[in-house]
């Protein structure tokens, strides 16, 4: 087995890890993972070598306690190595060879991978990498407003509501528009773009799993007519979770989604 090209640390299952490994699957190169559910990272050392960390060693006195931040509440456990590759202190936490280089955000993360493989998932030129990027752009900016919406769904706010409105009916219409031109996002051949889209959009669609609590607050689901008005954007996700890279990875992540699709229609 070759060597990995990227170490990755992260809270699992995790849509922006799937990213970087649907792309290291079509383009023949490793990735390691390691990671626990969400609940559990408290209890590990956040570092190139990361590791559960044992009770005794969690406390306050800890040289690596610190406080945390963006969806960890309470005290987390980072070596000042991890800190230094990674000055955000965030998840996915990806790593060179060796731990000397960190790389984070996920897009950045999935770029790495495309970059060290053998098929041309990041374009066949300057400017189509450019394109592509425009897009991982658009998709940043969505699934940031996505990770605040959802991170609120125990007491849905109408700001916070209006905010996803917008922004998910600005980036569904330019996926919309894009598919009109070819069968993928940038044209005639799938790229990193398109597996950036199908993780994001598919993580944001766990707002499903909230329509009640959204209904009491006299809200509907953003995505509630988007099969109608986004045809395209919608096929083109469900059609590519299907394919061998996507599902290897994705699993039975959609098949709440496709059931509940099968049962309004």
């Amino acid at each position: 087995m070759a060597a990995p090209v990227l170490r990755i640390f992260s809270y699992l299952p995790n849509p922006r890890v799937w990213k970087a490994l649907i792309a290291a699957e079509l383009c023949g190169v490793e990735v390691e993972v390691s990671g626990d559910e969400s609940g559990n990272l408290a209890g590990w050392l956040w570092d190139y070598d990361a590791r559960p960390l044992p009770e005794r060693e969690r406390t306050e006195a800890s040289p690596h306690a610190r406080m945390g931040r963006r969806g960890f509440r309470g005290t987390l456990y980072k070596t000042d190595a991890f800190m230094a590759a990674h000055p955000f202190g965030t998840v996915p936490a990806a790593f060179s060879p060796g731990g000397r280089i960190g790389i984070f955000e996920s897009n950045s993360i999935l770029r790495a991978v495309a970059r060290a493989g053998d098929r041309p998932l990041y374009g066949r030129d300057d400017y189509e990498a450019s394109r592509i990027d425009s897009f991982l752009d658009a998709n940043l900016v969505f699934a940031r407003e996505a990770q605040v919406y959802l991170l609120g769904m125990s007491a849905p706010a109408a700001a916070v509501h209006e905010r996803m409105r917008a922004a998910y009916e600005f980036y569904l219409g330019g996926v919309e528009n894009a598919l009109t031109q070819g069968d993928y996002l940038t044209g005639d051949a799938l790229t990193i773009a398109d597996i950036s889209f199908v993780c994001d959009f598919a993580q944001f669609l766990r707002e499903g799993h909230y329509e009640e609590a959204l209904t009491d607050s006299g809200l509907a689901l953003v995505s509630r007519d988007g099969p109608d008005d986004y045809p395209r954007a919608f096929a083109h996700m469900l059609r590519l979770d299907r394919t061998e890279a996507f599902a290897k990875h994705m699993g039975t992540y959609l098949n709440w989604y496709r059931r509940k699709r099968a049962a309004q229609t």
